[in-house]
């Protein structure tokens, strides 16, 4: 009876919103985007560019050597902009983008780092949430400084 139209409308309405999110292969590019943006922000010093890639409550957590780094990205974008950028020092920054997984409006994603700022190793891991818009935001990063 009508208990069973409920529930198959509410199955319906479900699997409509996994397809919309799930499968959606835009979802992926526009989470590239992102990381390709903080890639590309990073390697350039560009604020603007990485500032735009986070959302305005994110969190950065993790290691610089053994020195822990507990807060919000700011010190990390007056860093960048506080010397010439790795594109004018000429460093052999790269940065490849070794996965991104994503669960309706949530994903993660890691970007292994070589050559920051001459011989710097890193790895990251964020976090990223859909805003309302469509548009996607890193809300967190953690990351060490590996050997290579």
């Amino acid at each position: 009876g009508p208990v069973y139209v409920i529930e198959k409308d509410l199955l319906d309405f479900h699997i409509v919103l996994w397809f919309k999110h799930m499968l959606k292969p835009e979802n992926y590019m526009k989470i590239q985007e992102v990381l390709l943006n903080y890639i590309n922000g990073t390697y350039e010093s560009d604020i603007p560019l990485l500032k735009s890639c986070f959302h305005e409550n994110a969190k950065m957590t993790g290691y610089l050597g053994d020195t822990l780094v507990d807060g919000t990205p700011e010190p990390f974008f007056e860093d960048m902009a506080s010397g010439p950028s790795m594109a004018l020092r000429k460093d052999p920054y790269q940065a490849e983008i070794q996965s991104i997984h994503i669960t309706g409006r949530t994903a993660s994603a890691a970007v292994h780092e070589t050559g920051f700022r001459g011989n710097t190793c890193l790895t990251d891991y964020f976090h990223l949430l859909m805003m309302e818009d469509g548009s996607w935001k890193i809300v967190s990063k953690t990351f060490t400084t590996t050997e290579q």
